[in-house]
């Protein structure tokens, strides 16, 4: 009984069903090959903006092409009437819900994350303490490449679970910040105009960009942190590196003391002694 209701969902699989069948797999992943080969490629020879629009096709490209692929292939298989249709994807669901509800979670969040683009290709995001520029984005999971060079697989289902930043979402740039720890006795307007001159003559710099320098009291002396904004976000490293070295040239040139903090080294005698320049 069972193996009759069964040969009136399924269709014959003649040879000419199997391969069409073949014919469909081979063209859909052909064409996720090309999308996932040459759009990269023109996107990494293009800058701002174009580039991370035609990143973040990928995924998009690829999801309408598995998706057609699958509509174009169920009527092949089954016989499409409604009933059937419903009982065979319906048992379908049900089965891979319950094997695979992790793997499912994490394609659910994928998809999720093709509509609500919290990360895209091109992106310079944080999640779960792992920082990196998002350079694929499956249905399952997406790959990060850290500051070292690591590539990190993340599954798509930390979307539920950690909060993700983004650094630029989607643009060019993105807001770097880097830190000075000045000893308390100094004159803080020439600091901040130091610093904010540090940043305006890096050759990294994004003139249509606010410059900003944000001064703080610690306990130890003043925290200066200077907020700019790269031309490209890949050129972050290479533009906090710059503010660091030329800022920290600066402020020495103009005799600003930098902070310094007990060591609390304890000598022979029990005395603590020594300092610590931060």
């Amino acid at each position: 009984m069972k193996a009759e209701k069964l040969s009136n969902v399924l269709n014959d699989l003649t040879a000419g069903v199997l391969l069409d069948l073949a014919l469909i797999l081979a063209v859909a992943t052909g064409l996720i090959l090309i999308v996932q080969i040459t759009l990269p490629w023109l996107g990494n020879r293009l800058r701002g903006r174009r580039r991370h629009w035609l990143l973040a096709m990928v995924p998009l490209l690829r999801l309408v092409i598995i998706v057609g692929a699958f509509l174009w292939m169920v009527p092949i298989v089954i016989d499409p009437s409604l009933q059937n249709m419903v009982a065979v994807l319906g048992s379908l669901g049900l089965a891979l819900g319950f094997a695979l509800k992790d793997y499912a979670s994490s394609l659910v969040a994928g998809i999720v994350a093709v509509g609500e683009t919290p990360y895209r290709n091109g992106d310079w995001v944080e999640i779960d303490g792992v920082y990196g520029e998002v350079t694929n984005v499956g249905m399952r999971s997406l790959q990060l490449v850290t500051a070292d060079d690591n590539l990190v697989t993340i599954p798509h289902l930390k979307l539920w679970q950690e909060p993700i930043s983004n650094a630029n979402n989607g643009g060019p740039q993105l807001q770097c910040a880097t830190d000075f720890h000045v000893h308390p006795q100094h004159d803080g307007a020439k600091v901040r105009a130091a610093l904010h001159d540090v940043a305006l003559t890096s050759p990294y710099v994004a003139l249509d960009r606010i410059i900003l320098v944000v001064a703080e009291e610690q306990p130890w002396g003043t925290l200066y942190r200077l907020r700019a904004y790269p031309i490209d976000a890949r050129q972050q490293f290479r533009f906090i590196t710059d503010l660091t070295v030329r800022g920290k040239a600066e402020l020495i040139r103009l005799g600003i003391a930098f902070a310094m903090v007990p060591t609390f080294e304890t000598t022979a005698t029990g005395a603590d002694t020594g300092s610590q320049e931060l």
